[in-house]
């Protein structure tokens, strides 16, 4: 991958050291979004996970969400893991906890805490398209799933067994991407090269 690149983590709150670590390893220059002139230089941008209504709030408050917004518009390639995920979808079930806004950018509906709280997190091996070798070990933590998938977006990972089994855990529409679950937190980096190559454009 090209050193060239450089794509930023979200660093307003949530798991970010991680994502920097992935993204290194990926062979990209990772740096830390905090402030409009930072999400400028970036060719792509990590949201991590974390908690979505915080992050939006203070996104606003750094004056980074409709600087985030029109980036996305523009075409920025964004990956979104857990809270992320929630941040770009179009639309929300928030299942009686309101978020009063996201970022955008997905055509689909995702439920929050949709697996349960901090005690249901769990394991799960998952076949994810563009993703090649053994299955990717996920971990979900009070996690979302994707309730619809409208048809600008598409699947690309569900959960297969027990009775989790066919809930819609991974997506991409175009240049974004997006998991229910947390790679940056098993040292599979597998995600983290799709994302780059979709920031290289070879993805």
């Amino acid at each position: 991958m090209s050193s060239h690149l450089t794509v930023g983590v979200f660093a307003l709150q949530g798991g970010v050291r991680e994502h920097l670590q992935a993204l290194t390893a990926a062979g990209v220059e990772a740096i830390t979004v905090r402030r409009p002139e930072e999400l400028a230089r970036v060719d792509g941008l990590v949201l991590p996970g974390g908690e979505s209504t915080t992050i939006v709030k203070l996104a606003r408050t750094f004056d980074l969400l409709d600087p985030l917004r029109a980036r996305i518009a523009d075409g920025l390639p964004v990956f979104g893991s857990c809270a992320g995920m929630i941040l770009l979808a179009d639309r929300v079930d928030s299942g009686g906890s309101p978020l009063d806004a996201t970022i955008g950018g997905i055509d689909i509906t995702v439920r929050r805490n949709a697996f349960g709280r901090q005690v249901d997190s769990f394991e799960e091996d998952l076949e994810i398209e563009g993703v090649t070798g053994e299955p990717v070990r996920a971990v979900f933590i009070r996690a979302p799933w994707v309730q619809e998938v409208g048809p600008a977006a598409r699947a690309i990972g569900t959960v297969a067994g027990g009775d989790k089994a066919g809930h819609v855990v991974a997506v991409r529409q175009g240049s974004l991407l997006a998991t229910s679950f947390h790679p940056e937190l098993t040292g599979d980096g597998r995600i983290h090269d799709l994302f780059c190559r979709i920031v290289a454009g070879t993805g």
